[in-house]
């Protein structure tokens, strides 16, 4: 840190102080100037006059003013000015009390608005000049009169220059900050979207495999003693159901390791070209799964091709849980134009799956999936009994929902 940085933030520290060495030196500079006779036949000549007392006195009193210019910009300056023109009408020799006003009205210029600064500069200059060109002891036309109205506009502009660029500065760190606090909400924002869509990819793998796993266990705990081949059967369903759960596991907490992590898993998230196997694993699971397909086997987008076959998952796994042992569902896919509509239909008389314990977060899951996409999602219980789930996907997704949602 240089010398002249550390001590420009001293100064900061103490305003009252710095304004004080100012009035010191302007005051020293003035009495010193007061001793000098600009007109002599050498030039500048010093010591040929000598101030009187009322000359001092006005140039102690404007100088006094300035160590509370910070904190009464426009009483100094209205101070500095009465000095000024007293000194400017009574003066003889004169003393230059001008440069208290001319500190003043930058001072003023530095801490108001532009209007202001034009209008309080133009009424001290005509005043200062004014006074000076009618009732001073020198001709109108005189230079010292010429340099009152000079360094009055100098000191005006100076003060608004300065507060222009103060206001500059301040506006650009307040646009760094601003934008600082944006890439933060921004970066929480996708946390949190990645967090959303982790925790609905884990919610559909367990809750799948949870609910078969579960079904076969029943289903081997009940044959155990009577039927132990249907058991065993029973217990290789568990078995291949618990495999599935933990690679699609492996693979969606894969998406939590480091970028580069070469143990992360490469391995495709599933689709709709495995909606068969799908619907197999449920039959084995002791539920009837009709499949229609008419989507023509047309390639879709990665995050819809996902989302299709999640919506598929979570609907059966809730025909499982909830529509009762005797229950059949019917699986349709259909290519429509620009879309493609998935519908999932079962017969049974279980309670309503909005309601069904555990059964909301399947639906909430979808829901958002869907909506992610621009689709839209109609669920809800069919005349006669069952529930119908029914989702319709831009086959062309939209720029905020077309990110690949796969892991």
């Amino acid at each position: 840190m240089s010398t002249l940085t550390r001590a420009r933030r001293k100064l900061r520290a103490h305003p009252v102080a710095a304004d004080a060495a100012l009035a010191a030196g302007v005051l020293a500079c003035m009495v010193a100037g007061s001793f000098a006779e600009p007109h002599g036949p050498e030039g500048i000549d010093w010591g040929v006059r000598t101030p009187d007392v009322l000359s001092l006195v006005l140039m102690t009193l404007a100088a006094a003013a300035l160590v509370f210019r910070r904190r009464a910009p426009r009483t100094v300056l209205a101070v500095a000015s009465g000095a000024s023109v007293v000194e400017s009408v009574t003066g003889d020799p004169r003393a230059p009390v001008a440069m208290c006003a001319v500190i003043a009205l930058y001072t003023v210029a530095a801490t108001t608005d532009r209007p202001t600064t034009w209008r309080i500069g133009l009424l001290t200059t005509t005043v200062l000049t004014g006074a000076s060109m009618a009732a001073g002891p020198l001709p109108w036309y005189a230079q010292e009169n010429l340099a009152i109205f000079a360094w009055t506009g100098i000191g005006a502009t100076a003060g608004d220059a300065v507060r222009s660029r103060r206001a500059f500065v301040q506006a650009i760190r307040e646009r760094a900050e601003r934008a600082e606090r944006t890439r933060e909400e921004e970066a929480r924002r996708r946390v949190a979207e990645e967090r959303l869509r982790i925790a609905r990819d884990l919610h559909d793998v367990v809750a799948h495999h949870i609910a078969l796993v579960n079904v076969q266990a029943g289903v081997a705990a009940h044959v155990m003693d009577k039927r132990p081949d249907q058991a065993k059967e029973a217990l290789a369903h568990v078995r291949e159901a618990s495999r599935s759960a933990l690679g699609e596991l492996r693979a969606t907490v894969g998406l939590l390791r480091q970028s580069g992590d070469p143990e992360a898993p490469t391995e495709p998230a599933p689709g709709l070209d495995r909606l068969d196997e799908l619907a197999g694993t449920f039959r084995s699971a002791g539920l009837p799964v009709e499949v229609a397909r008419g989507d023509e086997g047309a390639g879709l987008p990665a995050a819809v091709d996902l989302a299709a076959y999640r919506i598929v998952q979570e609907a059966l796994t809730n025909v499982r849980k909830h529509a009762g042992a005797d229950a059949r569902a019917e699986v349709s896919v259909v290519r429509v134009g620009p879309r493609i509509e998935i519908t999932v239909l079962d017969d049974g008389a279980g309670q309503d799956q909005d309601h069904a314990p555990g059964g909301g977060h399947g639906l909430l899951g979808m829901r958002e999936r869907v909506t992610a996409l621009g689709g839209t999602l109609t669920t809800g219980p069919r005349y006669g009994g069952g529930f119908r789930v029914h989702a319709i996907l831009p086959v062309t997704t939209r720029t905020s929902g077309a990110r690949d949602d796969r892991p």
